[in-house]
């Protein structure tokens, strides 16, 4: 039995800045009213024409995460990809990436738990290399949301709050079984499904031949719904109770947490968190400010940056903790 280990990070995001001010422009909305609600300031989306797409930026983040590895292409074993907005309905973007980095024909696999998607990914991933099956594992993360929001002002309590980008990981083999991915811990509640929701296109609801025959410029179910203030309430207990459940399992305690990174889902449930578990701002990294919500791409985006700041260091204790639409949760626990 083995544990495994991250050996290399990468990101990705557009260049194209949208800030608050920007959206103003859009909607009625302003500069203090998304700050206050959410902490952001700005949001990378993509630009028509800039040829990013879900799959391309992951290729993108996935490759620096590779080389950062100090592996071959070829070294890779197998791909996860964790999104909600492939390029196409099917086949997932995982195939794709396997196409566009020219890897052997290993397997790929695409995750679909939103926002908690990473986490989820990193899981099987992890499972994968402790049985032996997989050696070097491609994790990526990557959403283009910025093309499925409504822009208008009937859209601006979620479209505020999103952005594009990717981020990567690649996990290899660890025979010292104190290092590495120490455990992953996952859950779901799905009889509040709908409370974080896009109905449309869907076989069990909605299809697209019902989208084309009604033609119905107020149709929103193919935009993304959130009731806000229960998903925030469902949050803050979860990521709680998930990062307890990880820390007790490795007799851990919440003073041994040396960075924590949490789904950039809103900076005000990562600040709740950090007063419940008394760390520092030197504790906890956050980035939504300046990317808003990029979903499964949120964790390696950020963890790739703690990194590059060095605020991920050898011998650490870092702890990767995610909620969102399902519901889903997860947390993983990382002796660095």
């Amino acid at each position: 039995m083995y544990n495994s280990k991250i050996i290399g990070l990468g990101k990705y995001v557009p260049d194209n800045v949208v800030t608050n001010k920007d959206l103003s422009k859009l909607m009625d909305t302003s500069d203090e009213w998304i700050q206050e609600r959410t902490g952001i300031k700005e949001r990378r989306w993509v630009k028509d024409g800039d040829g990013d797409t879900t799959a391309t930026m992951g290729v993108k983040a996935g490759k620096q995460a590779i080389e950062r590895a100090g592996i071959d292409k070829d070294d890779i074993d197998f791909i996860i990809f964790a999104t909600l907005s492939p390029d196409m309905y099917f086949p997932g973007p995982g195939v794709q990436v396997q196409h566009a980095l020219d890897i052997k024909t290993v397997g790929a696999l695409d995750v679909r738990n939103q926002c908690s998607g990473f986490v989820y990914a990193i899981s099987v991933a992890d499972n994968f290399i402790k049985t032996g099956m997989y050696k070097n594992v491609l994790v990526i993360g990557s959403e283009l949301h910025s093309h499925g929001l409504d822009k208008t002002t009937r859209g601006r309590g979620v479209s505020v709050i999103f952005g594009d980008g990717a981020g990567a990981a690649v996990l290899t083999r660890e025979e010292n079984t104190s290092k590495g991915i120490l455990s992953t811990h996952l859950h779901s509640q799905g009889e509040h499904a709908e409370e974080l929701v896009v109905k449309a296109p869907g076989m069990g609801t909605r299809w697209v031949t019902d989208i084309l025959e009604e033609n119905d410029d107020n149709d929103e179910s193919y935009f993304p719904y959130m009731n806000g203030q229960f998903v925030f309430k469902n949050a803050v207990v979860r990521f709680s109770e998930v990062i307890m459940e990880g820390l007790m399992k490795n007799n851990l305690k919440k003073e041994d947490i040396d960075m924590l990174i949490p789904h950039q889902a809103n900076l005000r449930i990562a600040q709740f968190i950090q007063r419940k578990f008394d760390l520092s701002d030197d504790q906890v990294f956050n980035n939504i400010q300046n990317y808003g919500n990029t979903t499964a791409a949120s964790i390696p985006i950020a963890l790739t940056e703690a990194w590059e700041e060095g605020k991920v260091k050898e011998g650490d204790t870092v702890v990767l903790a995610a909620f969102g639409s399902g519901f889903t949760w997860g947390s993983v626990i990382i002796k660095w």
